[in-house]
């Protein structure tokens, strides 16, 4: 909003598209029960589990396959989609290891 505000205060007409259909996580997902009890074995601490502005594949994938189980998780990353983007490095190679054994575990019906 605030850079489409800046272009109508200069004149300039602003048309918006493509837009990207929200998604809501279902707390009581098979999934995420697998995941989280995965996480606790693997690394001996509570899965730090959170809707935030993320997801926004889960959101285009769900529009066109619906009912499907999904969740989205990976490293950690700061200032995302800007100059300033950063990924903790440190936390890849739990992400790798944790997505590996998640694929390991997770029922063929999920």
């Amino acid at each position: 909003m605030t850079i489409r505000a800046a272009f109508e205060n200069m004149g300039a007409t602003v048309e918006q598209s493509g837009d990207y259909p929200g998604w809501q996580p279902n707390r009581n997902s098979r999934i995420l029960r697998i995941m989280e009890g995965l996480y606790k074995s693997m690394f001996n601490e509570q899965p730090n589990v959170k809707a935030c502005h993320a997801g926004l594949e889960c959101g285009i994938l769900g529009k066109h396959l619906p009912g499907v189980e999904m969740i989205s998780f990976g490293p950690n990353i700061r200032a995302a989609h800007s100059p300033d983007e950063k990924v903790q490095i440190s936390s890849v190679q739990k992400f790798w290891t944790y997505l590996l054994e998640t694929l390991k575990q997770i029922p063929q019906e999920v």
